[in-house]
Parts: C-alpha cells; sequence; structure tokens
C-alpha cells in the first residue's frame, strides 16, 4: 500500500502532502534516457472523444530539480490548453482554513495517545523510526495513525532531497496562475480528508504500519519506478504502484476506483466545453484496468500517448 500512497498522495499527503490530492510521492534523483528500443514518450496522454479533446498526465507530486526542464510534449500540451484541472485546486489546499481543518481532524482527541489506538507492534515501529529521524516523540502521540503516516512519509521523502514544491502539479498550477489559465479541482478538500478520517482504526493502524515497513524497500526501488514514469512506461507504473494496494480491495476502492468513478462524468463534461483542459492526476489514477485510461477507451475515445 505504501507505493500508491507514495505515487498518490499526498496528491494527498497527498498529497497534504503540500497537504495534497491527499499527502507524498515515488521519485528519484536521476535524469532518464527512454527505453532501449522505444520511442521517446512522457506520461501524458491526449483523450479525444466525437465532441472534444483533453490532456491527461499522470503525475508525481514531489520531485527534484532535476526533473525538469520537463520534456517538450507536456508543455506543448499545457501551452494548447486553456483551462488546468488537478485533483484539487491547491490554492484552496493551502489555504489558512484548509490547513487549519487538516491539523483539527488529523489530531486525535484530548483524552486519546497513539500508543492507546495502535498495537504494541505498530507503536515500536513508530518509535523506532522516529527515533531513527532524531525527533520527540511525545508530540507525534496526538496524531491520528493516518497523519503519522503521512508524516513520516514526507520527512523520508524531504531527508532524500525530494520535494512537493517541486511536483508536476504545484508546477503547472503555477504556470497556469502566471498564464491566466483556469484552476479546477475535482475533489473538496473535506472529500479528501474524509477518505482518511473515515478510515476505521484497524485500517488505520495497518496503514501506518506498513508504511513505515516498506520505506526502506521503497528507497532501494525507486529508481525502477521513476524510469517508468520518466519514459511513459505505463505497464511497469502499473505493475509497481498497483501490486500492493490490489493486495488491500477495500482501500483500492476507496483511493482509487470510487474516485475514479465520481471524476469520469466532470472529466466527460470538460470533452464538451469550448477549449481545452490538461487533467492532471496522480499516475496510479491512470493505469490497469479500473484507470482512467481504460474507462476512456470503454467508452469509444480515441486514447493516445504522446
Amino acid at each position: 500500500m505504501k507505493r500508491f500512497d507514495g505515487f498518490e498522495r499526498f496528491e494527498m499527503l497527498k498529497r497534504f502532502r503540500r497537504f495534497g490530492s491527499v499527502a507524498a510521492a515515488i521519485v528519484a534523483l536521476l535524469q532518464i534516457a527512454p527505453l532501449h528500443g522505444q520511442p521517446a514518450r512522457d506520461f501524458i496522454w491526449k483523450v479525444t472523444s466525437p465532441a472534444g479533446a483533453l490532456y491527461l498526465v499522470g503525475s508525481v507530486h514531489l520531485l527534484t530539480k532535476d526533473f525538469y526542464p520537463l520534456n517538450p510534449a507536456l508543455d506543448t500540451a499545457f501551452k494548447d490548453s486553456d483551462l488546468l484541472v488537478e485533483e484539487a485546486d491547491l490554492g484552496e489546499l493551502e489555504s489558512p482554513a484548509s490547513q487549519f481543518k487538516l491539523l483539527s481532524r488529523g489530531l486525535l482527541p484530548g483524552n486519546q495517545s497513539l500508543d492507546a489506538v495502535v498495537s504494541a507492534a505498530t507503536y515500536a515501529l513508530v518509535t523506532k523510526r522516529v527515533s531513527d529521524l532524531g525527533m520527540p516523540m511525545e508530540p507525534l502521540k496526538r496524531f491520528k495513525p493516518w497523519m503519522l503516516a503521512m508524516t513520516l512519509e514526507t520527512l523520508e521523502w524531504q531527508k532524500a532531497g525530494f520535494d512537493a514544491s517541486l511536483g508536476l502539479d504545484r508546477h503547472f498550477y503555477d504556470r497556469a496562475k502566471v498564464d491566466g489559465k483556469g484552476v479546477q479541482g475535482l475533489e473538496t478538500v473535506d472529500y479528501q480528508l474524509s477518505l482518511f478520517d473515515q478510515m476505521t482504526r484497524g485500517e488505520q493502524d495497518r496503514m501506518l504500519a506498513e508504511s513505515l515497513k516498506d520505506l526502506d524497500r521503497e528507497q532501494a526501488s525507486v529508481i525502477t519506478l521513476t524510469n517508468a514514469w520518466k519514459a511513459g512506461d505505463a505497464a511497469t507504473v502499473e505493475r509497481i504502484v498497483l501490486d500492493d494496494v490490489k493486495g488491500d480491495p477495500i482501500m483500492y476502492e476507496r483511493l482509487l476506483v470510487n474516485r475514479n468513478r465520481n471524476w469520469l462524468p466532470t472529466l466527460d463534461a470538460l470533452l464538451n466545453r469550448k477549449g481545452r483542459a490538461f487533467v492532471v492526476v496522480g499516475a496510479a489514477h491512470l493505469v490497469g484496468r479500473d484507470g482512467l485510461l481504460a474507462m476512456f477507451k470503454a467508452k469509444g475515445y480515441k486514447v493516445e500517448q504522446l
């Protein structure tokens, strides 16, 4: 589940992360050439219906400066668009009101402590990781498990040099504001928070434990994943980011499938508007049989990778 969270989030972390279109992402410090023997492609598709077209981009939410400048296909498509659509409007996400919501919903009630709401095994994993980071444990006991998972994950990626301010969604949001393009979110802050805050205690415990267990393994495999994303290799991205989350059907439905289905009517409406939308969502939302690319193909639309 952690790999999915990293690539996704923060879309939500966030992906909140940044607070995020949720809390943070899987990326690497590497300039990557196209896979041998394959034409150069990016993680961007043009979707064309009888009424119109849009660009659909699979995002990595945390990157490093080494990934810039972006490949020309992304810049060309962005310049051809008049509307940026992301999982959530970053302006709303970063507002003081939204930050207060995150804080108030991410903390346990005053009469509860983390060690009382997670298993002893999970708490032991937390204390070890916090100690390794050189942080005090006491303030973190107020965090709900889902919020602590996102916080610790983000800190690990920041240590490795990755930054939400360099993520693809942030990059295009800033450019849209400078260029005077419209900006639209597919989800509200309240909805994104509810995806985590409505998890059961057992689900939050499992999320926290699995995130901590996978951190070291992820750092060892990040180059493979980033190579695939940079080269536009959707099959490899699908294998890496979806294998783990599919092992938890409830989370797979909640964080991926249901949201994709919820977005589809809005994306269909974008295809019918005058002008062209540039849609940026977490890469995990595009791939697999429940992904947006498959959904558009099932409707008979032309789906072309650029």
